[in-house]
């Protein structure tokens, strides 16, 4: 059978029919067949069950501790508000719908991808250029927003890596399924993971998974990988570096290998992921914009993921306080509650901290 259309005077077209790619029963593998959980707004209950058995669906980012950041930042009508990073736009939207229509709400995000998905689902939403304006733009640039825009009345950073930069295997971002080693959020810009790890000798490496994930294995993983690279091993595919890491604790005891390679795994990955997307640099010319940027009695939230970046908000909350550059700041981190952590898994590791404008 001819697959070619006709038109509307029964003559053929040149656009073969498409068909959607089929679903493959309840748990399809490939992640360009999730269409179901990669479409929330028009798949609801499947969404709904996958979250409910604890998981974060395909493609889908779940806001963490949305209430949290809402009791903190104090949003009133007719304000100026700044998501440093906007990510799938669920914070934005909770923020924007505080509003009531009146003020403006400023969004910013460095991945190219997404910017477009987000743009247009809260567009979908109601959330036109009139109360919202998405810049790309990496949110170390704050203060060039601040010159266009004037001050802001609150500001919200999360730190966090969204879902659908980790669930997309074309981005590299996890070592559970095939994909290439990139990691950039930016993908158009920089050097992938693959191209920096065969740019730095076997100690800049060492040292890099020491300062940006802790890991306890890293002289053995980095002897693995470059005596890999030595026979001629690209390390071009996350499974590449996966399967080195598994043979660099091979000899652990049974009982505790499987555990120790999952972990190990996540903490290199995010060690390369800091490293290429330049992370503690980026927040460190945020924290020291930050202030610039604020009116007085601005409210400010930043969520964080891991304890390198917590102590950097928490030293820069700290520090600016006793200068008087902020009125107040948090003691202590906000965690999320033990319900959202088990209806969200991926906020277990989640530290909110906050700070006032003088």
């Amino acid at each position: 059978m001819d697959l070619m259309s006709e038109n509307n005077n029964g003559q053929n077209t040149d656009t073969p029919h498409k068909r959607r790619v089929r679903y493959k029963g309840t748990h399809p593998r490939a992640f360009h067949e999730k269409y179901k959980e990669a479409n929330p707004e028009k798949y609801a209950d499947t969404i709904e069950k996958v979250i409910r058995k604890g998981r974060t669906p395909a493609g889908m980012h779940i806001s963490i501790m949305v209430d949290e950041i809402l009791e903190v930042l104090k949003i009133q009508p007719g304000e100026q508000g700044l998501d440093a990073t906007l990510g799938y736009g669920g914070h934005t939207s909770a923020m924007l719908a505080k509003l009531e229509g009146k003020g403006h709400m400023y969004a910013l995000d460095v991945d190219p991808i997404e910017i477009v998905k987000t743009k247009k689902r809260l567009a979908d939403k109601g959330y036109g250029e009139d109360i919202l304006t998405i810049c790309q733009t990496n949110f170390a640039n704050i203060d060039e927003v601040a010159e266009q825009a004037g001050k802001f009345d609150f500001v919200l950073a999360d730190l966090g890596v969204s879902s659908m930069q980790i669930d997309n295997p074309e981005r590299g971002f996890s070592y559970k399924v095939e994909g290439p080693l990139d990691l950039r959020l930016d993908p158009e810009h920089g050097q992938s993971a693959s191209e920096r790890l065969r740019s730095i000798s076997k100690e800049e490496f060492i040292g890099m998974m020491v300062e940006n994930s802790d890991e306890p294995y890293a002289e053995q993983i980095a002897k693995v990988v470059f005596q890999k690279m030595k026979r001629g091993a690209k390390f071009e595919t996350t499974t590449e570096l996966r399967e080195a890491i598994e043979e660099a604790l091979s000899k652990l005891p049974p009982a505790e290998y499987k555990e120790a390679v999952k972990k190990s795994c996540a903490r290199v990955f995010q060690a390369l992921r800091i490293d290429v997307n330049s992370e503690f640099e980026v927040l460190y010319a945020f924290l020291e914009k930050l202030p610039g940027i604020l009116k007085p009695g601005a409210r400010v939230a930043i969520l964080t993921f891991h304890s390198g970046e917590d102590q950097l908000v928490k030293k820069s909350f700290k520090q600016l306080k006793k200068e008087g550059v902020y009125s107040d700041a948090s003691e202590d981190v906000i965690r999320p509650s033990a319900a959202e952590c088990q209806r969200n898994p991926r906020a277990k590791s989640t530290k909110l901290r906050w700070a006032v404008k003088a």
